[in-house]
């Protein structure tokens, strides 16, 4: 695994700074890391830098998707559907992409409530992925169809399927390498079970996420656990010192470069 791959995708996410990118990947994976850790202008810039390099369709495709991404998380989903069509577009025959493109196209469906849509792109997405051997779990697609397929759970009022959904992707996540994959994959199940009405269990699954967001500097993740610790409550900190970190988090955010879209 290269210095790159272990800040986007291994078991230090919090590196910074990370040296210049030397190709098209490099490059894709700096955005990655940045991102992770809400680093959204500096990623947003390497993405810029890899819309003018001659990269190949898949990798192009993956940095559309990843642009997607970020737009999402900061509560545009409407825009980041015109970037996921344009990722799927440029995926042509390439599994990976095209199946990330699809799923990042069903969670901005669900952020616009069409949820049959979201559906119909996710199973999708599954059938691209079941029938190509190059891609296999554990692994990061898998992963990310598990957790949109948990959210569309819980939008539609079916918190058994979403926590079974949340629960295979923390077990997908234990067998991979990504600290970040594993903080998210919590992030997801102790939003599943608040869903059924697992409190206690969703609390202590949040605190214990939250301190390993922060001490791994995953500050959009961990900005994500301090709001549903806002609504649920926190068996170790007291409501105004959750607000306070929250907060603080939204004002990370917006330093390094993101801008909120109202919802």
């Amino acid at each position: 695994m290269s210095g790159f791959d272990e800040v986007a995708f291994g078991e230090h996410p919090g590196r910074w700074p990370l040296p210049a990118a030397g190709s098209p990947m490099e490059l894709w994976l700096r955005a990655v890391a940045a991102g992770g850790q809400g680093r959204y202008g500096s990623a947003m810039t390497d993405l810029d830098s890899l819309a003018r390099s001659q990269s190949c369709r898949a990798v192009a495709s993956l940095a559309l998707s990843t642009r997607a991404s970020f737009v999402r998380q900061l509560g545009g989903h409407r825009a980041a559907r015109a970037w996921d069509g344009r990722a799927w577009a440029l995926a042509g025959s390439d599994v990976p992409a095209a199946a990330d493109a699809l799923i990042g196209l069903a969670a901005d469906a669900l952020g616009v409530r069409r949820f049959a849509l979201s559906g119909r792109l996710l199973d999708r997405a599954a059938d691209l992925l079941a029938g190509d051997t190059t891609v296999t779990a554990p692994g990061r697609l898998p992963m990310r169809l598990a957790w949109v397929r948990a959210e569309l759970a819980m939008f539609i009022g079916d918190g058994t399927a979403a926590v079974e959904h949340a629960e295979g992707a923390v077990d997908l996540a234990s067998r991979w390498t990504s600290a970040r994959h594993v903080t998210k994959s919590q992030v997801v199940l102790a939003a599943a079970l608040c869903s059924v009405g697992d409190l206690p269990v969703s609390r202590r699954i949040a605190d214990g996420a939250l301190q390993t967001s922060e001490r791994h500097g995953l500050v959009p993740l961990s900005w994500a656990l301090a709001c549903l610790l806002v609504d649920i409550g926190s068996a170790e900190h007291s409501p105004s010192r959750i607000a306070a970190v929250r907060d603080r988090l939204a004002d990370v955010v917006r330093h390094r470069g993101g801008t909120w879209t109202a919802r």
